[in-house]
Parts: structure tokens; C-alpha cells; sequence
């Protein structure tokens, strides 16, 4: 399992079950709203709204629920929410970055926190992990989209900086001031991502045993399930044999 976390990664680990998938519309559907407050409420003219609707479309959400969660963004009553970046380390030394939106810091704070130490983590300084990673765009494909010969040679051809090519996923790392224009010119190849985004990539990777991977995979597990967390990045690898395993 590859070292960065994406709203994926609990589904495809313990299956699509109900529960989470409202989990991960509802964090879908705050993206979304937060993306068309901060620009226009079109698509077309915002690149962010552009990124949270192909993801939403990804996951499977209606198209009623992306436009309700759109016109949510336009209505007065909508919560002021902030994003929050939290870092910390986990089991086996692994760097976690925590990216939230939320509308009430102490609450996120507390419950970052203190799931952080039950499950053997602990939060540090902002910029104690920061370091070791670099603000990118990610542009992600399912396996399914090609080889990792075509992959690599169709994000090459569009402007790509990296390609990281797993069983399950094709990573693609671009400039930040390149996402969208790379991600458009993938398209005609590889059609739409569902997922093209800024993301932290780990200069180096953890690599971590069984013990300590069952205690970190939990650990990730349950800060995704909080309301106000959107997406735990980390620089931890975990082989398939150990995978197999738990």
C-alpha cells in the first residue's frame, strides 16, 4: 500500500460499506461547497470546484447531491469553514500530514489530538514533517486506465514531473501551477482522473513492518472517519506480503 492516503483507500480495504460511504459523500459534498464559496460556482471557471466534482463523480455520488452541495455554497447560511493542517508522526516513525475544513478549531484540535494518542501517535510543531514532503498536484488513475508504460508515457507527453505506478493506482505528480492544464491533457487519453488535486509527496519512504503497520492503517482508519478531516497523507510503505497479512 502506497504512502499517501486518498478517501479511497478505507473502501477498497474493507469494502464499500454504508456507513462510510455517507462518511465520504458528506466530506465530498463540504469540499465541494468550500471550493465554490472560495471562487465562482462553476466548474468550468474554478479549478478546485473542477477537482472536487470529478472526485465526487468518482466516488459514485448523484448528481443532485454535487449540484445541491454547489447552490449550498451560494445560501447565507453556509458554515465558515477553514482548512487546518495538523502534522505528527505514527507507529514505525512514519510522517503524517492531516489536512481538515473545519468550523470549529478546538474541536478538530481535540479530536486530532486525542485520536493521534490512542492509537500510538502523537502530533508535533507545524512544519516538524512538512519538510520532508513537497506540495505537488496529484493526478491519480485506476489501474485500469492503462499500463505503466502508457501511463508514463501519456503523462510524460502532457507536461508530467513523475509517475507512480502501483497494482492499484497510477500516481501522477505535476507542478502545482500545471495540474489542470496536464490533467485536461490527459483526458482525450486516459479520460477523466476523479481525482486531481494538491497533495504532499514524501521525499522518502518508511518502511514498515507488520506490527507497526496493523497499529498505523488503524490509526489512519480513524482519523479519516472524523467529520472534520479530509485527508491524512504519510510517508509510510507497506509491503504486499505484510498487506496480506493483517
Amino acid at each position: 500500500m502506497a504512502g499517501h492516503s486518498k478517501f479511497k483507500n478505507i473502501m477498497h480495504r474493507k469494502g464499500a460499506q454504508d456507513k462510510k460511504r455517507s462518511a465520504l459523500f458528506s466530506k465530498l459534498s463540504r469540499e465541494i461547497t468550500v471550493a465554490a464559496k472560495m471562487g465562482m460556482p462553476d466548474p468550468a471557471n474554478n479549478p478546485r470546484l473542477r477537482a472536487a466534482v470529478l472526485a465526487a463523480r468518482a466516488e459514485g455520488m448523484p448528481k443532485d447531491n454535487i449540484q445541491r452541495a454547489i447552490d449550498k455554497s451560494q445560501g447565507g447560511d453556509t458554515a465558515n469553514y477553514e482548512e487546518v493542517r495538523y502534522e505528527g508522526f505514527g507507529p514505525g516513525g512514519v510522517s503524517l500530514i492531516i489536512e481538515t475544513l473545519t468550523d470549529n478549531r478546538n474541536r478538530t484540535a481535540t479530536n486530532v489530538r486525542t485520536i493521534m494518542a490512542k492509537n500510538g501517535g502523537n502530533l508535533g510543531a507545524s512544519g516538524s514533517v512538512s519538510h520532508g514532503f513537497e506540495r505537488l498536484g496529484l493526478i491519480a488513475y485506476p489501474a485500469a486506465a492503462g499500463t505503466a508504460d502508457a501511463v508514463f508515457e501519456a503523462a510524460l507527453e502532457a507536461g508530467a514531473d513523475d509517475v507512480q505506478s502501483s497494482e492499484d493506482s497510477h500516481d501522477i505528480w505535476v507542478g502545482i501551477e500545471s495540474l489542470h492544464d496536464v490533467a485536461r491533457a490527459l483526458e482525450p487519453v486516459l479520460g477523466d482522473s476523479g481525482q486531481a488535486k494538491l497533495g504532499w509527496k514524501p521525499g522518502t519512504m518508511v518502511t514498515v513492518g507488520a506490527e507497526d503497520a496493523a497499529q498505523l492503517l488503524k490509526l489512519i482508519d480513524t482519523l479519516e472517519e472524523d467529520d472534520d478531516i479530509q485527508t491524512v497523507w504519510g510517508n509510510f510503505d507497506v509491503p504486499d506480503d505484510v498487506m496480506a497479512g493483517l
